[in-house]
């Protein structure tokens, strides 16, 4: 008995190993076959994402425009290279480009705010059209086929619509300020004051409850967005009750504003060259503000904003724009034989203001500085009379002409017709 006890336990150990081995076999086995089924699903799950990836970008791709449309508002320190390389465009095309529009206006001077269109083909990143506003009133339109090595060019005229707006209100601090409260477009607040000008001292003259009228021209696009201004047809300065009245009429001979009794308001010079600026030191005696003894100031100092245009006061050529020693930089312009006007201390010159050119009266032909001998931004400005300096605020300057004849009966049926246009913009029927 004791020996088939022996015998069983000899016996139950060997298959207990025996089976925990097979089991073990089998738990290893299963366990692998596990492991590559995982592994080949790992494997096609990242060959699934791959293709997927693939095919999602195909999609896309597909999907992005052949062409893209950029619209670019020039800003301030760009030039054209810049903009076009900064959309990939090649350096080829970009000469190609500049070549063109070369031929209208100079492409290394872009104004700040000029709105620029193009249309690229992306996969070869060609410009297709490309569109420039020459100036307000034109726009030069650019046009290739892909692959082709020229552009051809189109300078259309904007389509635009004329309007003719009446406004008026009362000075209460600064015409200027008065003109801005009633939308009036600056451009025609600056002729509005050119005008007048040639009689009126805008700092001295003017008082409070002073009061104006103005009729003019603006040109509207599609959108019904002002796009550009044009004449001044009547103006108006009312001063302590005086009627000021001006009409702009023009013929084949005459050009100008007029007043109700057909005299021009052009004079020889304009009574002050600069618009908005204060009368700082007079003609005569003063103690110099650096030298600060008493000496003899043989002109007029206007203080002024740094910057602020300085106009010609009259038709002439420039016979002086550089350095003047304590006048800093300055122009001089001989407008004929009896009179000749110096612009001193200015921070820089017009374009393209040199000796020999011809300007016109108004032009701008400089702005303000503090160039030169100088204590803060002003101008300083001399008229010389015979070869005489003399003091620009008291000199009596030969009168318009007055329309005489044919041109007077024209002139009449002219104030008549805008007198009318007037009183229609007032009461509201046109």
């Amino acid at each position: 008995m004791l020996s088939r006890l022996k015998f069983f336990k000899k016996f139950d150990i060997k298959t207990l190993v025996i089976l925990t081995m097979i089991v073990s076999t089998i738990v290893i086995m299963s366990k692998h076959n596990s492991q590559q089924k995982e592994t080949k699903v790992q494997t096609n799950n990242l060959i699934e994402n791959i293709y997927l990836k693939k095919t999602i970008k195909n999609i896309f791709d597909q999907l992005e425009p052949k062409y893209k449309k950029v619209e670019h508002t020039v800003l301030k320190g760009e030039n054209l290279d810049r903009i076009l390389i900064e959309n990939s465009i090649r350096k080829e095309e970009i000469t190609l480009i500049k070549k063109e529009l070369s031929e209208h206006f100079d492409t290394r001077k872009l104004l700040v705010g000029t709105k620029i269109e193009f249309l690229i083909e992306q996969s070869k990143k060609e410009i297709i059209n490309f569109t420039f506003p020459v100036s307000k009133t034109k726009k030069i339109f650019l046009t290739k086929k892909l692959n082709e090595n020229f552009f051809k060019s189109e300078i259309k005229n904007l389509k635009l619509n004329k309007k003719i707006l009446f406004n008026e209100n009362k000075i209460y601090n600064s015409l200027y300020k008065s003109a801005i409260d009633v939308k009036i477009p600056a451009k025609v607040i600056i002729e509005f004051a050119r005008i007048y000008g040639f009689q009126i001292d805008f700092q001295r003259d003017i008082k409070k409850n002073d009061s104006f009228q103005i009729m003019y021209e603006i040109f509207l696009n599609d959108k019904n967005k002002i796009i550009d201004t044009g004449e001044i047809l009547y103006a108006n300065l009312n001063i302590e009750g005086i009627d000021n009245s001006l009409y702009l009429f023009k013929d084949k001979d005459n050009y100008g504003h007029y007043d109700k009794n057909g005299k021009s308001i052009k004079k020889t010079l304009m009574k002050t060259p600069i618009n908005g600026a204060r009368l700082s030191s007079s003609f005569g005696m003063r103690k110099h503000p650096i030298d600060g003894f008493n000496k003899m100031h043989r002109g007029t100092d206007f203080a002024a904003p740094l910057g602020t245009p300085i106009m010609a006061s009259g038709d002439g050529v420039v016979i002086k724009a550089g350095w003047c020693g304590g006048g800093g930089n300055c122009v001089k312009i001989k407008h004929n034989s009896i009179y000749t006007t110096v612009y001193a201390h200015m921070s820089k010159f017009a374009n393209m203001i040199k000796r020999g050119k011809r300007v016109r009266q108004g032009q701008t032909i400089g702005y303000v500085g503090s160039t030169g001998k100088s204590t803060g931004p002003h101008l300083h400005y001399e008229v010389i009379v015979n070869g005489k300096r003399v003091n620009s605020q008291k000199l009596n300057l030969p009168s318009g002409k007055i329309l005489k004849g044919q041109k007077r009966i024209l002139f009449e049926t002219e104030k008549i017709k805008l007198d009318v246009l007037k009183s229609e913009k007032i009461i509201g029927l046109s």
